[in-house]
């Protein structure tokens, strides 16, 4: 029985497993091996079949494509393509009133898109200008392409190996932001220099993060990162930026495109997080819409999640304080958690970032076992969030908190870095 046991068990294929190893990074254990094939094999079999199924539901007809949802293709990339649009015309402010914004789209492409609406600062009219002077289409295929162009090259920089790279190309933030035509890929980018700069190149990383204020929620918690690290050169830096910024924005499109951002634009963010229909629930992995996936009135929500926040804000200050010379990807991948865990405003495309650290973080740093249990439930936060958000169920924005604290407690029990 022993023998016919063995003789008919099965045995993996040799072809398979050969091609599969080519996008596994060397030298890993076998535990952390296993994660990184099922990162490709599942993740890779996720984004194609999402895609197309997307492709297959597109209706080519009118002005711009529509997915099977009846938004645009690309989705959040027409806002920004009509930020393009709005830099070479006059009082481009006006479009944060969304009955103007919704009409303009309605005269230009003759068709009703009425789930759009500017949400982005005025400046990032600046990166959206030679966008909105093409055709859409050839817009998001140029957009795209820069995206994952610039991190590839960047991240190849950055990582000890490019396979590394390969599962979170295929992750579900990485498709999620694909799908909406968003911004994800250039910011985790960003994200991945500004790190590496800190200490180098100290003006580089401050310009990089006054350039990241065109999506403030992922750059919340720079500040109190700066001020406990001393790192003063890299905050003088960001502030300026920020500020020419402003200043260049207001000369160029007049000081009303702001007036006109504080005013309608953020409120109508406001609208999107306290809508009472939790329509928006699926695509927000935070604590704050988690609860309201509950019904928990707005006030309780945000006080639940203020409680996150000050524990986000407060390891930060800790870890940048007294051990800000700590392993680098343990630190990002901390920075990055304790963001995710302290902004209400987050989408499940902006979780790539924090998708790429702990890839990383789990390519190089020999995690026990929670700690690879947590980077896998990182993966697939999108992907949770969709599936119990659509039922209004909450559980995923508590894993980015979760996996601070996990990083937290690995870096207190390290060796506090000798001076230098």
């Amino acid at each position: 029985m022993t023998g016919q046991s063995v003789a008919t068990a099965p045995r993996p294929n040799p072809a398979c497993a050969g091609r599969l190893a080519l996008v596994l990074p060397p030298g890993l254990g076998r535990d952390d091996r296993a994660l990184f094939r099922d990162f490709a094999v599942l993740g890779g079999a996720l984004f194609a079949i999402t895609s197309t199924a997307y492709v297959w539901t597109i209706d080519w007809r009118g002005a711009i494509p529509r997915d099977g949802t009846t938004l645009a293709v690309g989705r959040d990339f027409l806002n920004f393509w009509m930020y393009g649009r709005a830099a070479v015309s006059a009082d481009p402010g006006r479009f944060y009133d969304l009955a103007v914004y919704h009409q303009a789209i309605r005269d230009l492409l003759g068709m009703e898109l009425s789930g759009q609406n500017w949400s982005y600062p005025p400046s990032v009219m600046w990166l959206a200008a030679p966008f909105g002077q093409l055709n859409y289409l050839a817009a998001l295929a140029c957009w795209t392409l820069m995206g994952v162009a610039t991190f590839v090259a960047v991240g190849c920089r950055h990582v000890a190996d490019w396979r590394i790279l390969v599962p979170v190309l295929l992750s579900p933030a990485a498709l999620f932001c694909l799908i909406s035509g968003q911004s994800a890929f250039l910011t985790t980018a960003m994200m991945m220099a500004i790190f590496a700069l800190l200490d180098r190149r100290p003006v580089i990383a401050g310009v990089l993060i006054g350039l990241l204020t065109i999506k403030p929620q992922l750059g919340i918690l720079f500040p109190f990162m700066l001020i406990a690290s001393g790192r003063w050169r890299v905050f003088l830096a960001a502030a300026v930026t920020t500020l020419a910024l402003i200043g260049v924005t207001a000369a160029m499109f007049g000081p009303q495109v702001w007036i006109d951002f504080v005013s309608r634009g953020l409120p109508v963010q406001g609208l999107v997080l306290s809508d009472p229909d939790r329509i928006a629930t699926p695509f927000y992995p935070t604590i704050f819409m988690n609860l309201r996936g509950l019904d928990l009135s707005a006030a309780a929500a945000m006080s639940v999640q203020l409680a996150f926040s000050a524990f986000a804000i407060g390891a930060v200050i800790w870890a940048f304080r007294f051990r800000k010379d700590a392993d680098p990807p343990l630190m990002l991948a901390l920075f990055l958690a304790c963001s995710a865990a302290a902004s209400p405003y987050l989408l499940a495309y902006d979780l790539l970032p924090l998708t790429f650290a702990a890839v990383a973080l789990l390519a190089g740093s020999n995690l026990d076992s929670p700690g690879r249990r947590l980077v896998q439930l990182v993966y697939w936060t999108p992907a949770l969030q969709l599936a119990l958000g659509t039922w209004h169920l909450p559980g995923p924005a508590l894993i980015a908190p979760f996996f601070a604290a996990f990083l937290l407690v690995r870096l207190r029990a390290s060796p506090r870095p000798a001076p230098a």
